[in-house]
């Protein structure tokens, strides 16, 4: 899959969203060196592509904070 072409993206939500339709965060697997992120509220919305450095790099620092 292109980084570009998120029609057939496999989305799944963070373990940290809650089951009540709160702050839901989701991310696609399978586009490599990025990692896109959207609002599972919004899923026809915007996505943010990160580089997966980065992203590791927040989630090192959000699992320490926690």
């Amino acid at each position: 899959m292109h980084k570009d072409d998120l029609s057939n993206a496999c989305w799944r939500k963070s373990s940290y969203s809650n089951g009540e339709g709160g702050s839901c965060v989701e991310v696609a697997d399978g586009t490599p060196g990025t990692v896109p992120v959207r609002d599972s509220k919004k899923a026809a919305g915007p996505v943010l592509l990160v580089g997966a450095d980065a992203w590791r790099a927040f989630i090192r620092t959000v699992g320490s904070t926690g």
